[in-house]
């Protein structure tokens, strides 16, 4: 059962952008049929997807360390 879990990932997608700064994307690998079975029996509740963030520019001070979008 835990390495069915287990296999559930996150990642964070970087997207430079054309002013210098990244946009980064966190994402959960979307679940499979065992693992979507399992998570419906354990009564569990995934968190939503991450609202994507926007980190400044490099070489320069950011105003806040990364922005919502």
């Amino acid at each position: 059962m835990l390495d069915k879990l287990a296999a559930i990932q996150m990642l964070d997608v970087h997207f430079p952008t054309t002013d210098g700064r990244t946009l980064i994307l966190s994402r959960y690998t979307e679940l499979n049929t065992e693992q979507k079975l399992l998570v419906k029996q354990l009564k569990l509740d995934l968190p939503s997807q991450p609202p994507p963030r926007i980190t400044a520019p490099a070489g320069k001070p950011a105003r806040a360390a990364t922005q919502q979008l």
